[in-house]
């Protein structure tokens, strides 16, 4: 069955890992010093938050749905006094209109199946020339073929009925580039990039880590005994030795408020 983010379970799955050092490199060459204040829509445990900070925004403040991630968030951000959270949803984030430089929402889109509603509570909350930051998957992002570094391809490959799965959950980009439009967002830009997922010393690491779900809803589609055989599946493709460094294809779409 698909995750279950109240789950108390999956708290500490979203909310330990450390935001990808490329990835606050690629981030912080986007920002510009007249964001004072954004919005982390989806925030999970706070993740994300965290770097947005630490990338150099005074202001944060995280918004999620589930009161388990808002929890985790405010543990996991216990030393950050200028990061604060608070419960609501993509559509209905409770917040003042037009309070924010920046809204940031991170692998959220493919959660949500109106996305006309979701950008226009980002344009409520921004001010005017304010900035939206998308980050998802495309179904082609994740379809593509298995690699030693793209172990997500494997997952396809060994069950063919998860790529229906994806397909009807995740967003095509022109899907989002319409969305955005129509929510009076203008100048879009889209950037594809690799992402390290995790770096695994030994394979047996990573198949650990397989097993245990971590980090991937998509595996919670999968029965006991179906996570068992991709398990071994995925042993018997990667070489027997080295480390491994997994990444992801992403895309990310930033756009303005006119």
């Amino acid at each position: 069955m698909p995750i279950n983010f109240h789950d108390p379970k999956n708290k500490l799955t979203y909310s330990t890992r450390e935001a990808d050092r490329g990835w606050k490199e690629f981030f912080a060459g986007l920002l510009n010093d007249d964001i004072q204040h954004a919005v982390d829509i989806g925030c999970g445990g706070g993740i994300y938050s965290k770097a947005l900070f630490e990338a150099g925004i005074p202001a944060v403040t995280g918004v999620d749905f589930s009161k388990v991630m808002v929890e985790a968030a405010k543990t996991n951000c216990v030393d950050y006094s200028q990061i604060d959270f608070v419960m609501g949803n993509a559509h209905h984030t409770g917040l003042p209109d037009q309070s924010y430089d920046f809204v940031f929402e991170r692998a959220i889109i493919h959660h949500l199946n109106d996305l006309s509603s979701c950008f226009s509570e980002a344009s409520r909350l921004l001010k005017q020339d304010g900035t939206i930051y998308i980050q998802d998957r495309t179904p082609e992002d994740c379809l593509l073929e298995g690699t030693s570094s793209h172990i997500r391809g494997y997952f396809f490959e060994l069950f063919p009925h998860l790529k229906e799965i994806e397909r009807q959950r995740r967003h095509s980009s022109i899907e989002v580039i319409q969305a955005l439009n129509s929510a009076g967002f203008t100048n879009i830009e889209e950037i594809k990039r690799w992402e390290i997922r995790q770096k695994y010393t030994t394979k047996k690491e990573l198949i650990a880590d397989i097993k245990e779900r971590t980090g991937r809803s998509i595996l919670h589609e999968l029965t006991t005994q179906q996570l068992s055989q991709l398990a071994a599946f995925v042993d018997q493709r990667l070489p027997k030795t080295g480390e491994i460094i997994e990444k992801d294809r992403w895309t990310v779409w930033v756009a303005r408020k006119k």
